[in-house]
């Protein structure tokens, strides 16, 4: 199985993209549904749980971020090993990564718990959306180590393009969060904790489905020896040049989030966050397809990059960009046309209807952002995966930091347009910030001709 992957990654870029993007897509959706399931039955328990756990989504975005943004790390290295057809090498990066993996959730783990409830205080919490915001934030910190190990896990099977396991690994965690949701919160009477609590023991679970094939079966692509493990800085840099930057790709989407919690905090207050936390849970399943396809894109181009193969190179990022602006366009319309019945999904109860009509004006407004995300999304996979990870987190600062934190601060507070500012704010800075993503990323790869030819 891993040898046919590894030959797939190293054949055509086109059908390698799309046959790793539509495992990884369902993987991802499937994971986003983590987010959804938590959020249905979470609405139960009132606007208070559903603000307190908005306010938790910024530093969420950093635990699971640096768990996603090292195994992007592990990809990349593995990918471009496999490539240059050095298995030894990848199989030391895959090794490498593991312990990577192991000493984040350590040092994580100890730092979020410190900093969370300053942190919640600083993004407006206070009263009872302070304690459930504590309540769900403290396992999902406690847990960390389960989505390291999970994602971080699955970025070695992308690496040797081995993404049908790293699905099925999901399935598990899924099906497990599925069922344990309403056990944990309703019937065990843990509220916004139990919510926290089913998503750790289902990443679990799927941490220990993937080292399994890792470190037990021993059935992958890469051959990973704990026992003769030897420390090389070399490659450990290799993964962290990748890596560190991802991850803060999503600290950076983090702190950008923060800064459009406290502008809808000024704007909409409780009522507000409640909506663009319901909303932006829509959002974030809607553009997991685009995230699926940019890490098909990062593996492909890795192993472009690796073999030297320009042309590769260039239509693995076409194609990728043609392919995600297709789904962007789809995703789109089913947000924008069901508006008021996906809104229905976070506000069946009586208490929380009032936010229909305000989560409905985010899906029809926010949204638009995603037409253009699709060129962008590609891009920043693209400098993943011919290493270059400081671009990437360069393009994450300018679309989330710089454009649409200045817009939504613009046409919400400045323009005093009220929430639907802040929600045209974050189409139109996303817009802006792909289009020149994806221009310079068509420079890039045309710089690289000379080299790699």
């Amino acid at each position: 199985m891993a040898n046919k992957n590894v030959e797939l990654m190293r054949g055509e870029p086109e059908i390698a993209v799309r046959k790793l993007a539509i495992p990884i897509m369902i993987s991802m959706l499937l994971t986003a549904s983590y987010n959804i399931v938590d959020g249905i039955w979470i609405a139960g328990l009132g606007q208070a749980a559903i603000a307190g756990i908005g306010f938790v989504t910024p530093i969420f975005m950093i635990l699971n971020g640096f768990s996603v943004g090292l195994g992007n790390g592990a990809t990349s290295s593995i990918s471009r090993s496999v490539g240059a057809k050095n298995h030894e090498r990848a199989s030391k990066a895959a090794s490498h990564s593991l312990l990577i993996f192991l000493i984040a959730s350590i040092v994580l783990t100890l730092s979020l718990i410190i900093i969370q409830e300053p942190l919640l205080k600083a993004y407006g919490a206070s009263g009872q959306s302070l304690v459930e915001g504590i309540k769900y934030g403290t396992p999902l910190f406690l847990g960390l180590f389960a989505f390291m190990f999970a994602n971080g896990g699955s970025g070695i099977l992308r690496g040797e393009g081995d993404m049908k396991r790293a699905m099925y690994a999901i399935i598990v965690s899924v099906i497990l969060n599925f069922i344990l949701d309403p056990v944990f919160i309703y019937v065990l009477s843990l509220g916004s904790a139990g919510a926290s609590l089913a998503t750790i023991v289902s990443s679990l679970g799927s941490a220990i489905v993937i080292m399994y094939w890792i470190l037990i079966k021993k059935d992958t692509y890469v051959d990973v020896n704990l026992k003769g493990f030897k420390f090389d800085s070399e490659i450990a840099g290799d993964i962290l040049k990748v890596g560190i930057p991802s991850s803060l790709d999503m600290f950076m989407m983090s702190l950008a989030m923060s800064f459009y919690l406290i502008f809808i905090s000024m704007v909409g207050g409780e009522y507000g966050i409640a909506a663009f936390t319901s909303g932006q849970r829509l959002y974030l399943f809607g553009i997991m397809p685009l995230t699926a396809i940019g890490s098909a894109v990062a593996a492909v181009t890795g192993s472009a990059y690796g073999a030297k193969n320009w042309d590769y190179l260039k239509r693995t990022h076409t194609y990728g960009t043609k392919f995600a602006t297709m789904i962007s366009a789809v995703i789109l319309a089913l947000l924008v046309i069901f508006a008021p019945q996906l809104s229905l999904i976070f506000a069946y109860t009586p208490e929380t209807a009032a936010l229909i009509p305000e989560i409905t004006s985010f899906l029809r407004i926010a949204c638009f952002g995603l037409l253009l995300v699709g060129i962008g999304m590609p891009s920043s996979f693209f400098y993943q995966g011919i290493g270059r990870g400081t671009t990437s987190l360069f393009w994450t600062i300018i679309r989330e930091l710089i454009f649409t934190v200045f817009f939504t601060y613009l046409f919400g507070i400045v323009f005093n347009w009220g929430l639907t500012g802040i929600w045209v704010g974050l189409a139109v800075g996303r817009i802006i910030a792909s289009i020149l993503n994806f221009t310079y990323a068509r420079y890039t790869i045309n710089k690289l001709k000379t080299v790699l030819n």
